[in-house]
């Protein structure tokens, strides 16, 4: 038996990619291996939104040829492989740089992997950073189910355009799978175990895949009928756009019990210059807006965004509007970054680069606020009783570790539950990451998501 070792980087989007990597690659005699010493197969899913992405990545096949060498030595031949967006973006500059890499793969090929893998067995590295006319996602095999929780792709690339962003030449532009696909695929997961099942995509709120009545469905008409299939007790979906929080999708946050209490809406920047010059298309009274309706549809709700800041030409003036913005609405959790270019984008041609001690600057102020949001809001759930569903042995022996409806990691200490039980729990203390409760029933495990 062959072992493949992945190692996946960045959003939920590259975990989905590279289980469905794995998945693909099964047929062919490959099992998954968490030693990367011991792989024959080498995958490094690559993400191109954060700082320095690519740089990363390279430090990481330096490592990775240490790998390699030290299986040649014993007799062992293992290949290489980078996949997804850096792929997409650095194509042959990666084999240029990187002669221990046999295939370059972007994201919307990886299911021609096992043809890649066998044409560089044959001799010289394998580009492939195409955007094909086939849909991948007709090639692939039937998804496995790991666990109790599983990411299922619905809408992949984007047509937005922010200008600092790389997602629209790296994904390329919006595409949604069929309600068909997308049920079957969630109907298998359920089968195979899974309870919680997070939708995905780029610019997931955008999906308009073709309905079983022949029409274009939202995302809220969709959610309604994942919901419907048995053994899904929870759904979440990320990561949203504001300007596609359309009313059918704020009335599922209302209507669907199974939908969790939470939604991460990046909002980026509270000036609307800025926004204007990111070409996010909403101004902050307008995701003011949608912040209030989704409250108003469901009051429990916990909010998370992404913020980012440093924007070139962004002065104390902009900065200061992200800070009110952020006191104003208030945040459970939240993702923040300096601003970064990244090549091809609108954005690394624009003046008035903002100086990187400033951004440093403004960064730590923002994220303290945040941080004082989000112990706030884990402060204030000691003492109530929340639904968990649970995941996975905890830390120590005993334990047992879930999350929330709102997202947060819970440890409870239990002998008489296992992973997948969904039970009330009473949170008695919050950790620096983690809450920690007691279970709260009595009797059996729920069997439905509060």
């Amino acid at each position: 038996m062959k072992k493949v070792f992945v190692k996946s980087y960045g959003c939920q989007m590259n975990v989905y990619d590279a289980e469905r990597m794995a998945d693909v690659l099964a047929p062919q005699g490959f099992a998954e291996t968490a030693a990367i010493e011991e792989a024959d197969l080498i995958i490094l899913n690559t993400c191109h939104i954060r700082e320095r992405a690519a740089e990363k990545v390279y430090s990481e096949l330096g490592r990775v040829r240490q790998v390699k060498r030290a299986r040649q030595a014993k007799g062992h031949e293992t290949k290489v492989v980078v996949a997804g967006c850096v792929a997409q973006a650095e194509g042959r500059e990666i084999v240029r740089r990187a002669p221990v890499v046999d295939v370059v793969v972007g994201p919307q090929s990886y299911h021609r992997l096992p043809d890649l893998v066998a044409r560089a067995q044959r001799g010289g590295a394998v580009i492939d950073t195409e955007f094909p006319v086939e849909d991948k996602f007709a090639h692939l095999p039937a998804v496995r189910g790991r666990g109790v929780t599983a990411f299922l792709t619905i809408q992949e690339g984007c047509d937005k355009f922010c200008t600092f962003c790389v997602v629209p030449y790296t994904r390329g532009a919006e595409m949604s799978r069929p309600v068909v696909k997308v049920v079957a695929e969630a109907e298998r997961l359920a089968w195979a175990g899974i309870r919680e099942i997070t939708l995905i995509g780029q610019n997931v709120n955008a999906y308009h895949g073709e309905g079983i009545d022949g029409r274009a469905w939202s995302l809220g008409r969709l959610l309604h009928r994942i919901a419907a299939i048995p053994g899904v007790e929870r759904l979440r979906y990320t990561t949203s756009h504001p300007r596609d929080m359309d009313e059918a999708l704020i009335a599922a946050h209302r209507d669907l019990p199974a939908l969790m209490p939470y939604l991460h809406l990046p909002v980026q920047a509270g000036s609307d210059r800025i926004l204007a010059a990111m070409n996010r298309r909403h101004t902050r009274d307008e995701y003011r807006r949608i912040v209030d309706e989704v409250r108003a549809a469901r009051p429990d709700i916990a909010l998370s965004s992404d913020f980012i800041v440093g924007f070139p030409g962004e002065t104390d003036a902009d900065f200061e509007d992200t800070m009110r913005l952020v006191a104003e609405i208030g945040f459970a959790s939240a993702f923040s970054f300096k601003y970064s270019s990244r090549p091809g984008t609108p954005g690394a041609e624009l003046a008035e680069q903002v100086p990187e001690p400033l951004k440093a600057e403004r960064l730590a102020r923002l994220q303290a606020l945040l941080e004082t949001q989000r112990q706030a809001f884990n402060r204030g759930t000691i003492g109530r009783i929340v639904s968990v569903l649970l995941e996975k042995p905890g830390r120590h022996p005993g334990q047992l570790a879930g999350k929330s409806p709102y997202l947060q990691a819970v440890q409870i200490e239990t002998d008489r539950h296992r992973p997948g039980d969904i039970i009330p729990v009473r949170i008695v203390r919050v950790g620096s990451n983690s809450l920690f409760g007691e279970p709260a029933d009595r009797q059996a495990p729920m069997t439905a998501a509060a």
